[in-house]
C-alpha cells in the first residue's frame, strides 16, 4: 500500500501552511484529509477554494449538507461520510436525515429528496442526465442555477473521496463517533 504523508503544521510545505493554520483555528484541529492534501499546496487550494465557493451558493445549509453526504455516500468515502456527518449536525440537520443519508435511503422531505435523487443521478451517471430527469428535478422547485451548483458541490467532493481513497485518510479522534463503512 502506498503511504501518503500526513503532514503537520511543522512538515507541511510552505504553500499548505497557511491553510492548514486557518483549518486549526476554524476548527480547533487539522483534519487529516488536509493534512495529506498539504503535500500538494496547490490541490490544497483547489479543495478549500471550491469549498468557500459551494458555501456562495444560492442552496440552503441544510441542501449543502444532503449534495456532500449524497456524493460520499455514492463514492464510497469513510472519511467524508463521517466528516460531513457531524458537519450536518453542527448545522442542525435533523437526525433522522442524517441517518437517512448515511443509509442511501429516501428523505420525507419531497423537495430534499429529489435534490438527494438528483446528485446521485449526476455522480452514478457522471453528469448525464436526461432532460426528463433535469425538468423533474426543476419541478421539485430547483432551479437551472441550482442544478449548476450540484456540479461545483459534486467537484469538491471528487477531490476529497479519491484523495481519502488513494491514501486511506484516517479519521480524525473529532470525527470517529460519525465513523462509517460503506456497504457491499
Amino acid at each position: 500500500m502506498t503511504q501518503f504523508k500526513l503532514h503537520t503544521l511543522e512538515s507541511a510545505p510552505e504553500g499548505s501552511k497557511e491553510i492548514l493554520e486557518a483549518a486549526l483555528k476554524q476548527n480547533g484541529f487539522v483534519p487529516n484529509l488536509y493534512g495529506i492534501m498539504a503535500e500538494s499546496p496547490e490541490v490544497l487550494k483547489a479543495y478549500t477554494q471550491m469549498n468557500q465557493l459551494f458555501n456562495e451558493t444560492s442552496l440552503s445549509p441544510v441542501e449543502k449538507n444532503i449534495v456532500w453526504l449524497t456524493v460520499s455516500y455514492h463514492n464510497s468515502c469513510h472519511y467524508c461520510m463521517a466528516i460531513h456527518s457531524m458537519a450536518a449536525k453542527m448545522f442542525k440537520v435533523p437526525e433522522v436525515m442524517i441517518e437517512a443519508l448515511r443509509n442511501n435511503k429516501p428523505l420525507n422531505d419531497a423537495k430534499l429528496e429529489a435534490l438527494r435523487k438528483f446528485t446521485a443521478l449526476l455522480v452514478e451517471k457522471r453528469g448525464w442526465a436526461s432532460d426528463d430527469e433535469v425538468q423533474e428535478f426543476l419541478e421539485a422547485g430547483f432551479s437551472q442555477k441550482n442544478v449548476l451548483e450540484i456540479i461545483v458541490g459534486i467537484g469538491q467532493k471528487i477531490i476529497s473521496n479519491y484523495v481519502n481513497h488513494l491514501a486511506h485518510t484516517p479519521l480524525d479522534k473529532q470525527i470517529e463517533a460519525f465513523k462509517w463503512e460503506a456497504r457491499s
